[in-house]
């Protein structure tokens, strides 16, 4: 259940903007924020990318500075319209990330921010099994998003933002292992870091191509 400000952000964007781009300060402001899934992926300009439920299109800005080859999908009309006017250099596609319209193998990189909070357990699990299939082998997924407080002093921060602006999936998404549902899906994790006190995290993993299954021959 979305909340009286969480509504009007939809109607407004510009204030949720305004209070994620204070947030962001945190870790050294929205420029950083948006690029800190990026850092340390050995991946050149020409590499394919998408950016899943781009919303308006803040996370993708960031990376066709860095990307020629960038595909935004959301579910939200209108969140792509303010996308395509915002960052013309990519392109959009509608659709759901639990079943994206998407060809195999098409991705060097999915990259993610701030939305895998908004799903409960099963979708997760249903989003991470798109995002293998849509990657090449070898290729990477980028997830930022939040994490259970490390400090104790940054709960009241993070607690009053999800009241004010979060859906109850927010609060489930905090107890969640995500490196392991990551590995559940096929990936190999090789980087988490947590950042403002433990509020932000960073996930980093490499899709891990499956064994042929085995068969037995015929007597």
């Amino acid at each position: 259940m979305a909340t009286v400000l969480r509504s009007l952000s939809y109607q407004y964007p510009a204030l949720y903007d305004a209070i994620a781009a204070i947030t962001a300060l945190a870790v050294g402001g929205a420029g950083r924020f948006r690029r800190l899934g990026l850092e340390g992926l050995p991946l050149g300009s020409q590499a394919r990318v998408l950016d899943l439920c781009c919303g308006g299109g803040q996370a993708t800005q960031a990376l066709v500075q860095q990307f020629d080859q960038v595909v935004g999908l959301d579910a939200s009309p209108r969140s792509l319209q303010r996308a395509a006017q915002q960052v013309p250099q990519a392109n959009y596609v509608q659709g759901f990330a639990e079943s994206m319209p998407l060809a195999d193998g098409e991705f060097d990189l999915v990259h993610t921010s701030a939305a895998c909070h908004e799903m409960d357990p099963p979708q997760l699990r249903q989003i991470f099994a798109e995002i293998y299939r849509v990657l090449k082998p070898q290729g990477y997924v980028a997830i930022v998003d939040f994490h259970r407080p490390t400090q104790p002093l940054m709960w009241p921060g993070l607690a009053l933002f999800f009241w004010l602006f979060e859906t109850q999936t927010s609060w489930q998404f905090l107890e969640l292992d995500m490196p392991q549902l990551l590995q559940e899906a096929g990936f190999q994790v090789y980087r988490r870091q947590l950042y403002a006190g433990g509020t932000l995290q960073v996930l980093q993993a490499q899709k891990v191509e499956q064994p042929s299954p085995r068969t037995t021959p015929p007597d």
